[in-house]
C-alpha cells in the first residue's frame, strides 16, 4: 500500500512541471514502448495463477511498478514536459472522470437491496439477465451490473454451479446490453459528443443486438436448465421456507432517484456547451465536465449518507472490488498512452498494417474489418479511445458516417461494445463483477480461463454477425 501511494505521489508531484507541450507523435514510437502495458495485462492474467498470494496482497504495487517502468523511461526519452502532459491528460481527462463515475454507480447500486427470497431457477436467472440487458442501455453497463449482480448471486447461493451465471451476466449485462444508446457504454457516449444523434445507434444496430442477446439468453437457459436438473445441484436447502418468504421489494429506494441524477449529469455534460474552461497543465477542463464530476461526487456522498446501514449489510457492501478496479485501471490508463498514440499515427505508425487493413483498394472503408479491428483492440485496450481511433480513421465526420458510411459506423459501434466481453479488462464492469463474485465466494475463472468461455461462445456469434450484417 505504501509503495503504491509513493509511486502515485511521485507522478502527481511531477504534474506541476508540465506546460503545454506538444503531444508525442505515435509514428516516432517503437513497438517496445507498449511492453509496460503488456506487462500489466500479463500480470492480471498470469500472477493470480502463478503467485496468487503475492498478487492478492501486492497487485497495487505491481501495477504501480509497471506504470513507473513506462513513465520514467518515457520522460527521460521525450522530456518531462511531454511525459507530464500525458500523465495529466490521462488523470484529468480520462482516469479521474472514469473512477468518479464508476464509484458513483458502484455506491448507488450497492445501496439498493432487492428484498425477497429469490430462487435461482433457470427461468428467474434468464429473466434477470434479460432485464439487465434492457437496463444496460439506459443506466449504463456499470449501473445495471452493479444493481443486479448481488441479487443474482444471492439467488443462486444454494447451487453448486454458479460460474456460468456470472460469465453470461458479463457477456449480456456488462457488455452487449449497452449497445443501444450513448448512456450504455463510453464509446457510444464519445460518438454522441462527436455529433452522432442519440437514437442513431438504437435505430441501426437493434437487430445485431437482438440477435446476440437473444442467442446468448437461449444458450444460457439451455445450459442452466441442464445443470439445474442434475442430481446434487442444490447443495443445501433453501434458507427461507415458503411460508416465511418476505415479499419481493426494494430497500434503499432513494438510490433510484440518485441513479436518475447520475444519468442526468452524464446527459447534461454531453449536450451543455459552455465556452468556460480551465487549462490544467495543457489539458482543457470544461465547465460541463467539472459540474458532472462534482455532481457525481455529491451523489456518492449523498448515497452513503442516506442509505440505511442495514441495506449495506444486507448487500454485503464493501469497497474491495472498487479499490481493485481503481488500482488496476490506474496502471492501464497510464501505460496505454503510447499504445493509443501508435494507433492514432495511422498507417504511418507501428500499427499501420492494422489501420490499413480496414480500407479497401478503392479507398472505401470495409465494415467487416472495422467490426473486427475495433472489437479485438477494444477487448484488450480501453474501448473508448479505440472507438475514436476508428471513428476518425473512417473520416471523423458524424453526418457522413451516419448516412453514407452508416454500416461502417455501426460496425465500429458494436465492435467496440460487443467485444469488450472477450476479456476481463475489455470493459470496466467485467472486472468489477468478477471482484464482487469472488468476494461472495464464487470461484471465478482465471484471465485465460474466462477467455475459454468467451472465445468458445462469443467468437462464433461474432462470425455469424459478420456474415449476416456486414
Amino acid at each position: 500500500m505504501r509503495a503504491g501511494r509513493a509511486a502515485a505521489l511521485v507522478m502527481l508531484a511531477l504534474a506541476p512541471m508540465v506546460c503545454a507541450a506538444a503531444e508525442v507523435d505515435g509514428g516516432q514510437l517503437a513497438v517496445w514502448w507498449g511492453v509496460p502495458f503488456a506487462g500489466v495485462l500479463l500480470s492480471i492474467a498470469l500472477l493470480p495463477l502463478l503467485a496468487p498470494v503475492l498478487w492478492h496482497h501486492h497487485y497495487g504495487k505491481i501495477t504501480a511498478a509497471w506504470a513507473l517502468a513506462f513513465f520514467i523511461p518515457f520522460a527521460l526519452r521525450f522530456g518531462w514536459e511531454s511525459a507530464g502532459q500525458g500523465l495529466v491528460h490521462a488523470l484529468v481527462a480520462e482516469y479521474i472522470p472514469f473512477v468518479i463515475l464508476l464509484t458513483a454507480l458502484f455506491t448507488v447500486a450497492g445501496g439498493i437491496y432487492i428484498r425477497g427470497n429469490l430462487r435461482g431457477t433457470p427461468l428467474l436467472n434468464t429473466g434477470i439477465l434479460a432485464v439487465g440487458a434492457v437496463l444496460a442501455s439506459f443506466m449504463g453497463t456499470t449501473g445495471a451490473s452493479m444493481l443486479l449482480i448481488r441479487p443474482l448471486i444471492r439467488a443462486n447461493d444454494n447451487r453448486r454451479h454458479v460460474v456460468h451465471v456470472v460469465v453470461f451476466f458479463i457477456f449480456i449485462v456488462s457488455n452487449a446490453g449497452g449497445s443501444l444508446t450513448p448512456l450504455g457504454d463510453p464509446p457510444l457516449f464519445l460518438g454522441f459528443l462527436k455529433g452522432v444523434s442519440f437514437f442513431w445507434t438504437a435505430e441501426h444496430v437493434i437487430f445485431e443486438t437482438l440477435f446476440l442477446v437473444g442467442v446468448l439468453l437461449a444458450l444460457f437457459f439451455a445450459l442452466d436448465s441442464w445443470l439445474f436438473a442434475r442430481a446434487g445441484e442444490l447443495d443445501r436447502p433453501d434458507p427461507t421456507p415458503d411460508a416465511a418468504e418476505p415479499a419481493l421489494g426494494f430497500d434503499g429506494k432513494i438510490n433510484f432517484l440518485l441513479l436518475l441524477v447520475i444519468v442526468a449529469l452524464v446527459l447534461l455534460s454531453g449536450v451543455w456547451k459552455s465556452p468556460l474552461q480551465w487549462d490544467v497543465a495543457g489539458t482543457p477542463v470544461g465547465l460541463p465536465s467539472l459540474v458532472r464530476d462534482l455532481g457525481m461526487v455529491a451523489v456518492t456522498l449523498a448515497s452513503l449518507a442516506l442509505t440505511p446501514h442495514a441495506v449495506h449489510e444486507a448487500n454485503q457492501f464493501s469497497w474491495g472490488p472498487m479499490q481493485e478496479v481503481a488500482k488496476l485501471f490506474a496502471g492501464i490508463f497510464l501505460t496505454i498512452i503510447p499504445v493509443i498514440a501508435m494507433l492514432r499515427a495511422g498507417v504511418q505508425g507501428p500499427f499501420g498494417p492494422i489501420v490499413a487493413a480496414v480500407t479497401g483498394a478503392d479507398g472505401q472503408p470495409i465494415p467487416a474489418m472495422y467490426f473486427w479491428a475495433s472489437g479485438m483492440l477494444s477487448s484488450v485496450l480501453d474501448n473508448a479511445p479505440t472507438y475514436l481511433v476508428f471513428f476518425n480513421t473512417a473520416g471523423g465526420d458524424a453526418a457522413t458516417l451516419m448516412s453514407t458510411h452508416a454500416q461502417t459506423l455501426a460496425a465500429v459501434s458494436i465492435g467496440s461494445v460487443f467485444m469488450g466481453a472477450i476479456t476481463y479488462i475489455g470493459n470496466a464492469p467485467n472486472l468489477m463483477v468478477k471482484a464482487i463474485a469472488e468476494d461472495r465466494g464464487v470461484k471465478m475463472p482465471s484471465f485465460f480461463g474466462y477467455m475459454l468461455w468467451s472465445v468458445g461462445i462469443l467468437v462464433p456469434l461474432f462470425i455469424a454477425i459478420t456474415w449476416m450484417f456486414f
